[in-house]
């Protein structure tokens, strides 16, 4: 188990983070650290990304064109990033996710903030990211952030704002103080499951809202479509334990506005290529890059099921991706199912009678 390093911080507001994974995101808050004064050890596994990152202060592969600023320390070295850290930001695609934590769990030392920045769910278990820092990491301190947090604005400087979830108060305000400033605003929750649940559900509507794009489908049924997931990814997730206000806030309402009518938005753009006629893995490798609604999609159907949420969106979806379903079939059968409750958390025995 590592020691824990000397603190930098000493009353100056300036901290020693690293951030794990060398994606788009994990640029983006690499980026904002850096310009907001702290020293930052950025891990990814590819030795000539990390070169090309020293060398030109640009990562050409995720973030082409965007300098990053500051103190940035490209590194293939997961343990000397995490052993010099007073807090990891974790960026790693979900399906990786507790493979490298696991591998690497004794370089995380007692204490350190911990927080995971992926949007996603692991296949076996149905378990979250913050649940795998917690069985793989029991002596950090864990959080998550999630949010209308696309990348490519963040690193633009165009305002934006998150929300940082913990059971920790120390753990809440750490992370404001390290990720604020006059573009990025941190809010704080306490509805760690909430947050995280929201955050990877809304990838699954954003791929439904990218086909709609494609279909050239108006203003009303988009809206349809984005308010009619709300309630989905809303009922579900409070019948596994989240506070229905959660998705009235950034993580919920706030997420699925931004991924949903955003051609920046890679799940959005994986429904757009869909839409236009495009299989499955076509629209997969023309993207380039990770769109996590995908694997989400295959487990919340399976888990949505298991336990009798309704949820037709996620079944129309999965026969359009996974058995061939005509797109035109499933919009038609979605429309003549029934007519039910607006919202679903008001007024259930009056609309029942």
């Amino acid at each position: 188990m590592s020691e824990k390093p000397a603190s930098r911080n000493n009353g100056s507001n300036t901290y020693d983070v690293a951030v794990l994974g060398g994606g788009s995101f994990g640029t983006a808050m690499a980026k904002v650290l850096g310009e907001n004064g702290h020293a930052v050890h950025f891990w990814m596994r590819d030795e000539g990304q990390a070169e090309e990152i020293r060398s030109t202060r640009i990562n050409h592969r995720y973030m082409p064109g965007v300098t990053l600023e500051g103190d940035i320390r490209p590194t293939t070295d997961l343990a000397e990033a995490v052993g010099k850290a007073e807090i990891v930001l974790v960026a790693i695609p979900s399906k990786a996710f507790r493979a490298v934590i696991r591998e690497h769990s004794t370089e995380f030392f007692d204490g350190q903030i911990v927080v995971s920045l992926t949007k996603g769910i692991e296949e076996h278990g149905f378990k979250l990211m913050s649940e795998i820092l917690i069985e793989e990491l029991p002596r950090c301190r864990s959080g998550v952030l999630s949010g209308p947090n696309l990348a490519a604005e963040i690193v633009n400087r165009e305002l934006t704002a998150t929300v940082i979830a913990a059971k920790d108060p120390e753990v809440r305000r750490t992370v404001q103080e390290l990720l604020g400033c006059e573009y990025f605003r941190v809010y704080a929750n306490v509805d760690v499951y909430g947050v995280e649940l929201a955050g990877a559900l809304k990838n699954i509507y954003a791929i439904v809202a990218g086909l709609a794009s494609a279909l050239n489908m108006g203003e009303n049924a988009r809206a349809m479509l984005i308010t009619r997931g709300l309630a989905e990814m809303s009922r579900f997730a409070v019948s596994l334990g989240a506070n229905p206000m959660t998705f009235m806030g950034l993580a919920g309402v706030g997420d699925l506005i931004a991924t949903c009518t955003s051609s920046k938005s890679r799940n959005f753009r994986v429904g757009y290529a869909i839409g236009k006629g495009k299989k499955l893995d076509e629209a997969v490798q023309e993207l380039g890059q990770v769109a996590e609604g995908i694997y989400t999609l295959k487990l919340v159907r399976e888990k949505s099921e298991a336990i009798g949420i309704y949820m037709p969106l996620v079944r129309g979806l999965y026969e359009i991706l996974y058995e061939g379903a005509s797109i035109n079939a499933v919009i038609s059968s979605l429309m003549m199912a029934v007519q039910n409750s607006d919202v679903e958390f008001i007024l259930p025995r009056t609309i029942a009678q």
